[in-house]
C-alpha cells in the first residue's frame, strides 16, 4: 500500500496538473504512463487490492503482438491481456463530471474503476468513452483496470483480413474533466460538434452546426451556445449565438445555421486551407465548456466519364493505401510515426489516400486535413459478413463511430462500406446486398454530404454488390495474382464498357517486392513464392499507371500499398509474416524503386534516380540501365564515359544495353531541368566467375 501511494504521488505532476480543471472549461488529462500489464487472463484482476507487483510496467500505446504478430506462422497470441493503473483525481475537481476515454483497443475492452464495471467496448478501431463520475473517488487513490481480448469473435468485424490484429490498448487514454453543463463526449466518443456543409460555392459556405449538450444538474438549464468561425490568421469571419434548454439530468441538441461569405476553399494539395469552428457553452456569463474543430469548406462531385471535381475543377486523385502498423511496434505507434508516414506519402506526390481497412488514428486524419490529401475512410468489414444479429449490430456501431468521430475532417470525401466481400459464404447474395444497402442508408442518414464507396474484388463488375454505393472501386492485380501487366488497358476499357453509368476507381493494384532480391530481365514470379524481385514490381506499376493515367474517367487510383505491413499468415518473399507490396519497407528505411516511378510521375521538383541500385553484384556484363526522373532529359556516365542523353515521355529513361567491366563500375545519371543539373550515382560490381544470384 505504501508503494502504491508513492506511485500516485509521482503520477500526479505527470498526469493531472493541480487545479487545471478549475481554470479551464474542460481538461483532457493524458493517462498513457505507468500502467502494469499481464498477457493472460487472471480472475479478480479488476479488484483494487489485486497484487500486480510482478506485472510488466508499460506505457501506452501498447500491444502484445508487436513481435509474434509479424514473424509468420499465423500463430500470434489472440486472447486476453490485463492493464492496471492508479489514478488520483484532484480534490479541486470535486463536483465535476469525469470520463475515461480510450482512443483504441483491440478487440473487446472491459473497463473497471475500483473493481466496478464502467463499460464494455466491442471493436478494434473506434474510440470509446465512459462516464465514471460515480465510480472515481475524488482526492483518493483509484484503480483503473482494463481487460482486453483480441481473440477472433464471430460477432465483431472484421472476421477475416490480410493483416495482423494487434491486441492491446494501442492508442492513447485520457481522463476528461468537464463541468456538469457541457458538450457531451458520449455521442459515440465524437467531439460532440458536427459541422455539416449544407451548400458550398465560391461565394458562400452555408453550414448547419449541431452541438450535443448534456446537463448533470438536478434542474433544467438554459444555456447560450456561441459559435465562432475564425480564419487561418485567427480572425473571426462568422459568429452566431443561440439559447438552448437542457432538461434536468438530460441531453439536448443545439442546431445553428451560419454562412461564410466568399470562403477560402479547402483545395486539396494545392491549398488545404482550414478555418476553425469554436463552440462555447455559457451558463450566464461563464464559459463552462468549449470545443474547437477544423473546418475546410469545399464542394465536390464525381462524373462517370470525367472523374472527380473538387471546387468545380477536375482533380486527379492518385495515391496509396495505408495500413497503420510499424515494424516491431505493430499498431502501437505515436505522433512521430504518423508524421513520418504522411511525409513519405506526400513526398511521392500522392493527392489521395485510402485508409484501409478500418478507422485510423485521429492524428492521421488531421495530417490529411492540413496537408490536402483526399481521404477514403473505411469500415472494417473485410472479406465476409457474419450471420448473427450481433454481427450486424456491431457493424452498424462501428460504422457510426467511424462517421461521427471523423465527421468534421474536410479531407474525407468517401465513406467505404466493405472491402472484397466474397459473396459465397453461408449468407445469400440477396441477404448480403440487403445488409450493405442498410449500411448505405445509415451512412446517408448520418452524413448526407459525402459519397459512399466500396472496394470490390473476386466478383464480376456487374455483380449486384457493385451497384449498392454511390461510387465503386475495384481491387485488381494484373501482373501479380492474375493476368499480365499488358492486360491493363484492355481490362480498364472493358470495365468502363460494362458499367458506363457508374463512377469507377481502382482501389488496389500492385505487386510484391523484396529490396534484397533482383533479376534482370525480371520474370513474373509466383505471388506466394519466396522470390519477389524488386524489378518486377516496377514492371507492374509502370504498365498499370500508364494505362490508368490515360483514362480520365477513373475518379481515383490507389496503389497497394504505401508500406510493407504485417500479415502473420503469409509466407512469401524474403520475410515470413509480411505483405511486401509496399513502396517503402516495413521499417520505413528504404524507398523501393517503384516509389521513384510514382515520384517522377506525380511531382515536379526535379530529381533523378537510378533503378536496380541494390543489385550490386552482377554476373552478366551486358545490362540495361533505367532511370526514373521528372527532368526533361537525362545523361548517363559509366565509369566516367558519357553516353548519349535520353528523353522520355513517361519519366522512365532507358539505355537498353551497356557493358560493365570486371570489378566495380560507377554509374552517374544527370538530369537537366530549366538550366539546372540534378545527379544520382551508384556502383555495381561485375564478377564473371560468380554464380548467379
Amino acid at each position: 500500500m505504501k508503494l502504491r501511494r508513492f506511485l500516485v504521488v509521482i503520477l500526479l505532476p505527470l498526469a493531472a496538473p493541480i487545479g487545471f480543471a478549475l481554470d479551464t472549461p474542460r481538461a483532457a488529462i493524458g493517462l498513457d504512463e505507468h500502467w502494469k500489464f499481464l498477457r493472460q487472463d487472471v480472475p479478480g484482476a479488476e479488484a483494487p487490492g489485486f497484487d500486480d507487483a510482478t506485472w510488466q510496467g508499460v506505457n501506452l500505446p501498447h500491444t502484445w503482438n508487436n513481435l509474434d504478430g509479424q514473424d509468420g506462422g499465423s500463430d500470434y497470441y489472440r486472447g486476453v491481456g490485463w492493464y492496471r493503473r492508479h489514478l488520483n483525481v484532484d480534490r479541486q475537481d470535486q463536483g465535476k463530471s469525469l470520463f475515461l476515454k480510450f482512443d483504441g483497443a483491440a478487440t473487446v475492452a472491459d473497463v473497471f474503476v475500483n473493481g466496478k464495471p464502467a463499460g464494455t467496448h466491442r471493436g478494434n478501431f473506434g474510440a470509446f468513452c465512459f462516464n465514471v463520475t460515480s465510480l472515481l473517488r475524488v482526492g483518493r487513490d483509484n484503480v483503473i483496470a482494463v481487460k482486453v481480448n483480441n481473440a477472433r469473435n464471430p460477432d465483431i468485424p472484421p472476421l477475416d483480413g490480410d493483416f495482423t490484429v494487434f491486441g492491446g490498448l494501442y492508442r492513447d487514454a485520457h481522463l476528461l474533466v468537464l463541468n456538469k453543463l457541457s458538450i457531451s463526449p458520449l455521442d459515440y466518443a465524437s467531439p460532440g460538434v458536427y459541422l455539416k456543409q449544407t451548400r458550398v460555392t465560391p461565394d458562400s459556405a452555408e453550414l448547419e452546426i449541431t452541438t450535443k449538450l448534456r446537463n448533470e444538474n438536478g434542474a433544467s438549464k438554459t444555456v447560450s451556445v456561441r459559435t465562432t468561425i475564425t480564419d487561418a490568421a485567427g480572425r473571426s469571419v462568422a459568429s452566431f449565438r443561440s439559447q438552448q434548454r437542457i432538461p434536468a439530468n438530460g441531453i439536448s441538441d443545439a442546431v445553428q445555421t451560419m454562412a461564410i461569405t466568399k470562403p477560402h476553399l479547402w483545395d486539396g494539395r494545392s491549398d488545404p486551407y482550414l478555418y476553425q469552428a469554436t463552440v462555447e457553452i455559457l451558463d450566464g456569463r461563464k464559459v463552462v465548456d468549449s470545443v474547437a474543430q477544423p473546418l475546410g469548406a469545399r464542394f465536390f462531385r464525381v462524373d462517370p466519364n470525367e472523374g472527380l471535381f473538387l471546387n468545380g475543377k477536375h482533380y486527379a486523385v492518385h495515391g496509396v493505401n495505408r495500413h497503420q502498423d510499424r515494424q516491431d511496434k505493430g499498431w502501437a505507434i505515436g505522433p512521430a510515426e504518423h508524421e513520418e508516414d504522411f511525409k513519405l506519402i506526400t513526398e511521392m506526390g500522392c493527392t489521395g489516400v485510402r485508409l484501409a481497412h478500418y478507422e485510423h488514428a485521429q492524428r492521421f486524419y488531421d495530417l490529411c486535413d492540413k496537408g490536402g490529401l483526399v481521404v477514403w475512410a473505411e469500415l472494417c468489414q473485410v472479406n465476409q459478413l457474419g450471420e448473427s444479429p450481433a454481427f450486424a449490430e456491431n457493424a452498424r456501431q462501428q460504422l457510426t463511430e467511424l462517421i461521427k468521430q471523423n465527421y468534421n475532417h474536410p479531407s474525407i470525401l468517401f465513406w467505404s462500406l466493405f472491402n472484397e466481400l466474397r459473396f459465397h459464404d453461408k449468407l445469400s447474395v440477396t441477404q448480403e446486398c440487403a445488409f450493405i444497402q442498410e449500411l448505405n442508408q445509415l451512412t446517408k442518414t448520418l452524413d448526407p454530404t459525402r459519397l459512399t464507396v466500396a472496394a470490390s474484388c473476386c466478383v464480376p463488375p456487374t455483380h449486384p454488390s457493385t451497384s449498392l454505393t454511390d461510387v465503386i472501386g475495384f481491387n485488381w492485380y494484373y501482373g501479380w495474382y492474375n493476368g499480365k501487366p499488358e492486360d491493363w488497358p484492355g481490362k480498364l476499357d472493358g470495365l468502363h464498357e460494362a458499367l458506363p453509368t457508374r463512377s469507377l476507381c481502382i482501389s488496389e493494384y500492385g505487386a510484391g517486392a523484396s529490396v534484397q532480391q533482383h533479376e534482370i530481365p525480371p520474370q513474373q514470379p509466383k505471388p506466394v513464392g519466396p522470390w519477389h524481385p524488386e524489378e518486377w514490381q516496377c514492371v507492374v506499376h509502370e504498365a498499370a499507371w500508364k494505362a490508368m493515367n490515360e483514362r480520365r474517367w477513373l475518379w481515383g487510383t490507389f496503389l497497394w500499398n504505401m508500406f510493407d505491413f504485417a500479415a502473420d499468415q503469409r509466407h512469401e518473399g524474403d520475410h515470413p509474416g509480411r505483405n511486401d507490396k509496399g513502396m517503402v519497407t516495413y521499417d520505413r528505411k528504404t524507398k523501393k524503386d517503384a516509389f521513384y516511378w510514382y515520384k517522377a510521375n506525380w511531382t515536379t521538383e526535379p530529381f533523378v534516380y537510378i533503378t536496380s541500385r541494390r543489385f550490386t553484384n552482377r554476373t552478366s556484363a551486358v545490362t540495361p540501365v533505367k532511370v526514373y526522373s521528372n527532368c526533361e532529359s537525362v545523361t548517363l556516365k559509366i565509369n566516367g564515359a558519357s553516353l548519349d542523353p535520353v528523353q522520355s515521355d513517361d519519366h522512365a529513361f532507358v539505355w537498353k544495353e551497356i557493358t560493365l567491366k570486371p570489378g566495380e563500375n560507377r554509374l552517374e545519371a544527370t538530369g537537366r531541368q530549366n538550366g539546372q543539373s540534378f545527379t544520382d550515382s551508384c556502383a555495381w560490381t561485375y564478377q564473371p566467375a560468380a554464380s548467379a544470384q
